[in-house]
């Protein structure tokens, strides 16, 4: 099985709904130079959508969101694992940690489409670094 896994920080935030408060979040950010692993986004009704942000740099997050005036929950703790799409991949990651007493609480993946993949593993804060150990073993 080919992949990485590393041990990543992500933060929440809460937007307006408006169409493009997210768009005008990111570029904002983007022009103080944040750059992304991976992000999702989920409304929480009409009015309001929360951004899971998973920065490279944690800390020129930290500083831009600041700039921003922009509120940030965490750091969290999760697992980056990027590697070649194959039958089961995810099933192997999964039987890693439990062979190592890791529970992922919740995950999120995707295909590139050309043979690659990105999984995020939410893990507890206490796990984070033992995930990130095994699965790079």
């Amino acid at each position: 099985m080919a992949y990485t896994a590393r041990r990543v920080e992500y933060f929440h935030t809460t937007v307006s709904g408006v169409p493009g408060e997210a768009f005008e979040t990111l570029t904002h950010l983007a022009n103080l130079g944040v750059n992304f692993l991976a992000l999702t986004s989920v409304p929480l009704g009409p009015e309001s959508v929360q951004l899971t942000l998973f920065p490279e740099d944690s800390l020129a997050l930290q500083s831009a969101a600041k700039n921003a005036r922009l509120t940030l929950n965490g750091p969290h703790p999760a697992v980056l694992v990027q590697g070649i799409d194959e039958l089961g991949a995810l099933a192997r990651v999964h039987r890693i940690l439990r062979e190592h007493g890791v529970d992922a609480y919740a995950s999120s993946g995707a295909t590139d489409g050309h043979g690659y993949f990105g999984y995020i593993l939410y893990v507890r804060a206490e796990d984070a670094a033992k995930a990130a150990r095994a699965l790079s073993s």
